[in-house]
């Protein structure tokens, strides 16, 4: 690489601090964290988004964590040493002034380490800005041509390459770092930046001149599965790549890479692990409840494609647990795949819309036609909440044709929802219950669809009226993310109506039964124990009750129970599920009976680093087994969640439509194309 091209390259770096000081000062805006001084090292604001705020919150939850722990540490046993933090690639983090202000400082001292540009940026800024020099008190003037650009008592800013690290080590020594002290290396969202072969020397520098050290790291990690190919991808077109990740692929390779530098312990997790360990229930909690949020597969995605990790070494420090074993994750990996389904991209004519969306309902209207509606995604070109209805067409044995239809006639239109569920009343009749406009703002009413052909009789020509059902004032449904099944009591059918968020209750655990002929709220008797609350669960029809597996509990942790709704004599009965091996908690799936097996399919889960597939429960003898996906003849990665599928009987196929998110800072993804999972092999091996 030429100069010209390091160059261009270390700009895209100092561009990603700019962004991230932006977002650590609306963190403070919007009362995540208490950071008074993270306003004053940036220029302008900007008003981050809720999940934005999340990711940023637990990065800064983790930091202060190690932070803390060392200091603490350090402050009873520094034997008269002054303890030092180091940070590496510091940028306009306000670290020094929010410890200082705590009075956290007494007995040690920060150093921070950026390009020139930055640290000269960053010294200036803090000349200028009376509040900011109240803090640090006397400045000493700089020396021109130095490396340090920024001396008090008890802090100092440094521009320096940290590739290059003889002349790092140099500078440092002759701004009065004494490497003999206990010493907290810090990197957040750096070593990444580095070439691998830098990012070791570093390593393996402070490893051989700190003899009582930590090593705290903040950094990305999971670069295969489909979030962390899309997360790669944005990193690549800011031209700032993520490097070593294929090296260091997860936090095992992490702990081992510091481990054979030579550092003595290491610990590592990813930061869904450490929000439900290290972060108390009650903190969890308030954050939580700052702003509207609703995008919880993207935080879980985030947090597990991000880690923190400490390393140590010395007599003081290496007996200093970070991370205490005590309090310990559960980890629930699935059972060791049975075999592999495989899937490939639906066969459709070139004229057919693409079928970016997620959040959206789709229904079987009659054999070879399957309707979708509503969510998020793109359409004519904006992302934007989807109002054209969306039509797929079998019109051979292996090719589907898509079209997009607009509700008809004078009266109700659509009205943009998602996380809504639809029902097939009959081939021309699909009922639409609950949902959601905003997160703050639900989709009231129950709306009915009414599908009329052409006069030459052709689904080319269908089209689609909205009406209103149910009373004219019906509140009952305020939710979304809840679950429609048929059931049936008294040789009746009716939709139980289970579970979902609404703007009052992070989770549900209500219920509501649906006389399909009436269209009226009926009571019916329910017994046994009420099942826990829940959100972006699944739910199937079975033996004329429902079988609901899986969702989001109240505290946002993945649920793993399977439950049965059973139809006894007098109404219905709560039946919990035994399966073994017990499977892995998951929400954001969906699930089908397909020959006396439960199959749920894809979704969300925290408590495994593998990547959810799908799972098949024997409904007969609760036996679970665990099938990957095959996705290999699908061209563009598969996220699957937020989707919706379609169970085709006859051809022991599922038809996946849709799925993707808001990838955290990266953009949005949406699967491009239906795909079809082909389920032949496991009907065979039964």
């Amino acid at each position: 690489m030429g100069p010209r091209s390091r160059g261009r390259r270390a700009g895209a770096v100092q561009h990603t601090n700019n962004s991230s000081a932006l977002s650590k000062s609306s963190l403070a805006a919007y009362g995540y964290v208490q950071d008074t001084y993270a306003a004053l090292l940036v220029p302008g604001t900007a008003r981050r988004a809720p999940l934005i705020h999340r990711g940023y919150y637990v990065r800064a939850r983790a930091v202060r964590h190690c932070v803390r722990v060392f200091l603490e540490r350090t402050g009873a046993t520094s034997g008269g040493l002054r303890a030092q933090i180091l940070s590496l690639g510091a940028g306009s983090d306000s670290l020094y002034f929010r410890l200082k202000t705590e009075g956290r400082l007494s007995w040690a001292a920060v150093w921070e380490v950026d390009f020139p540009d930055v640290a000269q940026r960053k010294a200036e800024k803090i000349r200028e800005t009376p509040e900011l020099c109240a803090v640090t008190g006397p400045i000493q003037s700089r020396n021109p041509g130095s490396a340090l650009f920024f001396e008090s008592l008890d802090y100092r800013i440094l521009g320096l390459d940290l590739r290059q690290v003889e002349r790092l080590d140099h500078a440092l020594a002759a701004a009065g770092l004494d490497t003999a002290a206990p010493t907290l290396l810090l990197a957040e969202a750096v070593l990444t930046y580095l070439e691998p072969d830098n990012a070791a020397a570093l390593i393996s520098w402070a490893a051989q001149r700190f003899p009582d050290a930590h090593f705290v790291v903040y950094e990305q990690m999971r670069p295969h599965d489909t979030f962390g190919q899309f997360m790669q991808q944005h990193f690549q077109q800011l031209n700032s790549p993520l490097h070593g990740l294929d090296r260091f692929p997860d936090v095992e390779s992490q702990q081992r890479r510091f481990l054979q530098a030579g550092w003595t312990a290491c610990s590592a997790m990813d930061m869904n692990e450490f929000y439900r360990c290290f972060v108390p229930s009650e903190e969890r909690w308030r954050m939580e409840n700052l702003e509207p949020f609703d995008e919880f597969e993207e935080w879980h995605l985030k947090c597990a494609h991000y880690f923190i990790l400490a390393a140590s070494k010395g007599d003081t420090l290496s007996q200093t647990l970070v991370f205490p074993s005590s309090k310990v994750f559960p980890r629930v990996d699935p059972a060791s795949p049975s075999g592999t389904l495989s899937a490939s991209v639906v066969t459709s004519d070139s004229q057919s819309p693409d079928f970016k969306r997620y959040g959206h309902a789709s229904v079987l209207l009659s054999p070879g036609i399957i309707l979708s509606v509503g969510g998020f995604g793109e359409q004519e070109g904006r992302h934007c909440r989807i109002s054209k209805f969306h039509l797929l067409s079998k019109y051979c044995d292996f090719e589907w044709k898509g079209k997009q239809i607009c509700s008809w006639g004078i009266g109700t239109q659509w009205d943009g929802r998602l996380y809504h569920t639809m029902t097939k009343l009959s081939d021309t009749q699909v009922l639409v219950l609950g949902g959601r406009l905003s997160p703050v703002t639900p989709a009231l009413g129950i709306l009915q669809l009414h599908f009329f052909k052409s006069e030459d009789n052709s689904t080319e020509d269908l089209n689609v009226t909205v009406t209103k059902a149910g009373p004219e004032e019906d509140s009952t449904l305020s939710c979304w993310r809840h679950s429609t099944t048929e059931v049936f009591y008294k040789n009746q059918k009716y939709l139980f109506v289970y579970g979902g968020r609404s703007v009052v209750e992070h989770v549900l655990s209500d219920w509501h039964f649906l006389h399909v002929v009436t269209m009226t709220w009926v009571r019916v008797p329910v017994e046994g124990e009420t099942p826990a609350g829940r959100h972006s669960h699944s739910a199937c029809s079975w033996q004329g009750g429902a079988l609901i597996a899986g969702g989001l509990g109240a505290s946002e942790e993945p649920l793993s129970s399977v439950l049965f709704l059973k139809p006894v004599t007098c109404g219905f009965l709560w039946e919990s599920v035994d399966i073994q091996p017990p499977i892995t908690p998951r929400y954001s799936h969906t699930a089908h009976v397909l020959n006396g097996n439960l199959l749920l399919v894809g979704g969300v889960w925290i408590h495994s680093p593998s990547v959810p597939g799908v799972t098949v429960i024997n409904l007969t003898t609760g036996l679970s087994s665990e099938y990957q996906i095959d996705t290999t003849c699908v061209p563009w990665p598969l996220m699957l969640h937020n989707h919706t599928s379609i169970l085709l009987s006859e051809e022991q196929q599922l038809l996946l439509l849709g799925g993707g998110g808001n990838c955290f800072s990266f953009g949005t993804y949406f699967n491009p194309h239906a795909v079809t999972l082909d389920f032949s092999s496991l009907s065979a091996g039964q």
